[in-house]
């Protein structure tokens, strides 16, 4: 006979911190790519995030074939994610 106990248990799930969704790890890869070419990361991701365009991203390390495989608002809700779990 089963528990009955076991079915009014809410089970908690937590993501390891050091594992990144895809669109983590692409926003990831895609900002070193940036810094690494000399550009400001931030403003060129909040740039591409606003307009859509994605010649805000640099082709270098295949960062801008990259961040087109999310859709942009994966990519805010990924950075709001992180931003509030921080605070």
């Amino acid at each position: 006979m089963p528990d009955d106990n076991l079915n009014d248990k809410t089970m908690r799930f937590k993501l390891n911190k050091e594992e990144l969704s895809e669109a983590g790890y692409i926003l990831h890869r895609v900002y070193k790519a940036l810094e690494e070419k000399g550009y400001n990361p931030i403003n060129q991701i909040v740039g591409y995030l606003i307009s859509g365009d994605p010649a805000y991203i640099t082709s270098y390390k295949d960062a801008r074939t990259m961040i087109r495989t999310i859709d942009r608002n994966e990519i805010i809700e990924e950075l709001l994610r992180n931003y509030l779990e921080e605070k």
